[in-house]
């Protein structure tokens, strides 16, 4: 162990939240607070409106899912598998759970059926409970059996009755209505688990970007440590509403987005889906956020999009209020500001701008935004600027699973986008060899689900936690250089992280997602799935019909593909910028096992799928040096 430098924040302050120790306390001392208060809202399609329910109308619910379930006699740490959207429904479960000390494990609603029916069994799950019986039908078909599988319960009424029950032989299936009318009839009134801070309080799995995934075991002291040193640092309030999009299976959401604002007694919507979140913002109007950077960075795509079919004034204006923007945000945060103007100037015209400009940015974010947090991933400097310049209260942290999940996070009053901000209250870091990140705090994780070779080498003797990720200490905040094992080495020896390269070549809103490879190899390249409606127009100014697919790999349209690649990525050192480029116009997908539900690169399985794709690159260029 090398030993850089170590970064010891003081312990977590006293707040409202103490005696409250496990999950469970946490929602029904909230129920007990505020009984009437709205809790949660979602979209009701079958009447075509938004939904209130209190913080009562969720405790009866959650009672009805608590009695049902206690009529299996499931022992203590019993495994049940959630295998829905985000909704109330995805609440109450949990809920009911966490009361009897039984153990949730959310699973991802548009993974693909092998992923979960793998998740099943490894987590030796005794109930699913989802929304539908073809989804259900589709994992059973991936699996020969499931042994520890008890019921199945399908939240959708009529699915069975729309399709027969299951062979023998096969877990009981139960619609939601049928199990819990029988349970209602039952003179039997189950008592509670007791439920202690060690217990688990989740085993949530991991993305499986390099393989199949691990089972993150989290205690209730985990992630209670972990909600009251969030909410130390970034305030949320009983008047705040947040919007949840980010499936319940990212511990990043279960946190920020679910428990959290139990803890602060805030609201939650639920989006419709993403392809409505745009909709949903102005509807919803909420005040803060919690995403990834790729949300972020298809709206600035959008965004581009439409300056670019705009008049010279409105994006000469637009670049003016970006810039003006991102100087008066530097001198707030008093950093180096890289284009010095006149202070006063800035002030005269910002009013100005931000009337013409700004604003009407912030409006596609519902205007009431008080806090955007984005975790997850990095994001790309341009993004980040933009929005920042604009007004958009854009705080970036830093967290992973296994460490429930949050490690750091910017702060309004003090806010460096090139980091992910200081580590919370509580959470000790250090750098080890190669510059590694390493975590030590109450938030770090039990363990891997029955994998204890893997928890022994993720987790030093005294507690460091392994990250995998190399690091840079800066003035007490932490900034993240890439990940360790995914460091690109060409044959000519240079070290590349893929991931700052795809970020920049992405900020170009012709590409949509982008993979860097070159491991082993003379040169670096890239494949990209394009915006089909920019294809469409850029095909068509170099005569090319853009429906044709052999019309992706023209000499003309690689050769303004590569040229735009390398404009993005012209700040990087000689040896990183692309050389070569593969297009493609079908999007990676959960369901194609390309990416991960938090929208994370499967670089093997990529690279497998597109293996000839990617010899035939360096087949046509193997020693190729310049585009």
């Amino acid at each position: 162990m090398v030993k850089l430098e170590v970064v010891k924040p003081p312990s977590a302050p006293g707040i409202s939240l103490q005696g409250i120790d496990t999950l469970d306390q946490l929602f029904a001392w909230r129920v007990r607070t505020d009984p009437d208060k709205k809790a949660y809202r979602e979209f009701d399609p079958a009447c075509g409106t938004w939904v209130n329910y209190t913080w009562r109308h969720t405790a009866t619910q959650v009672e009805d899912w608590h009695r049902a379930i206690g009529t299996l006699k499931l022992d203590h740490g019993a495994r049940v598998a959630i295998l829905l959207p985000n909704g109330i429904d995805a609440v109450c479960v949990d809920q009911a759970c966490l009361a009897r000390g039984l153990v949730p494990v959310p699973m991802h609603a548009l993974d693909n059926s092998s992923s979960i029916g793998y998740i099943l069994n490894d987590c030796q799950a005794s109930l699913l409970v989802t929304n539908s019986y073809d989804q259900w039908r589709a994992i059973a078909g991936t699996c020969d059996e499931m042994p520890n599988l008890k019921l199945v319960v399908l939240t959708q009424p009529g699915e069975l009755g729309k399709h027969g029950e299951f062979a023998a032989g096969s877990p009981l299936v139960l619609t939601q209505q049928e199990w819990m009318s029988a349970a209602a009839l039952s003179n039997a009134v189950p008592a509670s688990g007791t439920v202690s801070p060690d217990d688990l309080a989740a085993v949530v799995y991991t993305s499986g970007t390099m393989g199949k995934p691990k089972g993150v075991m989290l205690t209730h002291r985990n992630i209670m440590a972990n909600v009251k040193a969030v909410l130390a640092r970034v305030q949320a309030h009983g008047d705040d509403v947040f919007l949840s999009f980010l499936p319940l299976s990212h511990t990043f959401e279960r946190t920020a987005g679910y428990y959290l604002p139990i803890a602060a007694g805030s609201c939650v919507a639920y989006a419709r889906s993403v392809a409505q979140l745009a909709e949903d913002l102005k509807t919803v109007q909420p005040t803060i956020l919690v995403s990834v950077p790729r949300i972020y960075e298809r709206f600035y795509a959008k965004l581009q999009e439409k300056l670019s079919s705009s008049n010279r004034v409105k994006r000469f204006l637009f670049q003016q209020a970006q810039n003006i923007g991102w100087r008066r945000f530097c001198r707030r945060q008093h950093l180096p500001d890289t284009v010095p103007a006149p202070q006063h100037l800035d002030a005269i015209l910002w009013p100005i701008l931000e009337r013409l400009v700004a604003r009407p940015v912030l409006a596609q974010f519902g205007g009431r935004l008080r806090a955007a947090v984005s975790g997850g991933a990095p994001m790309s400097q341009a993004v980040a600027q933009c929005f920042l310049g604009l007004g958009l209260p854009l705080l970036q942290g830093y967290g992973m699973t296994e460490t429930s999940p949050v490690v750091a996070v910017n702060t309004p009053d003090e806010n460096w986008p090139s980091t992910v901000g200081r580590p919370l209250d509580g959470v000790e870091v250090r750098l080890g060899e190669n510059n590694e990140l390493q975590i030590r705090s109450a938030s770090v994780m039990k363990g891997y689900w029955n994998r204890p070779e893997d928890t022994h080498s993720a987790i030093t003797g005294d507690g460091w936690l392994h990250t995998g990720d190399q690091a840079l200490l800066e003035q007490g905040r932490i900034r993240i250089c890439g990940r360790i094992k995914e460091i690109i080495v060409t044959s000519t020896g240079e070290k590349i992280a893929p991931l700052d390269l795809e970020l920049a070549v992405m900020a170009d809103p012709l590409f949509e997602q982008a993979m860097v490879v070159g491991e082993n190899r003379p040169f670096i390249a890239v494949c990209v799935v394009l915006n089909r409606h920019l294809w469409e127009a850029l095909a068509r100014s170099l005569n090319l019909d853009p429906s044709a697919p052999a019309n992706l790999d023209a000499m003309s349209a690689r050769a303004l593909l590569l040229r735009r690649i390398q404009q993005a990525t012209q700040s990087f050192p000689h040896y990183a910028i692309p050389r070569a480029v593969w297009a493609t116009l079908r999007p990676w997908t959960v369901e194609g096992s390309m990416i991960t539900p938090t929208l994370k690169l499967k670089r093997n399985a990529l690279q497998a799928q597109l293996h000839e794709e990617i010899e035939t690159i360096y087949g046509k260029h193997p020693n190729r040096i310049s585009a």
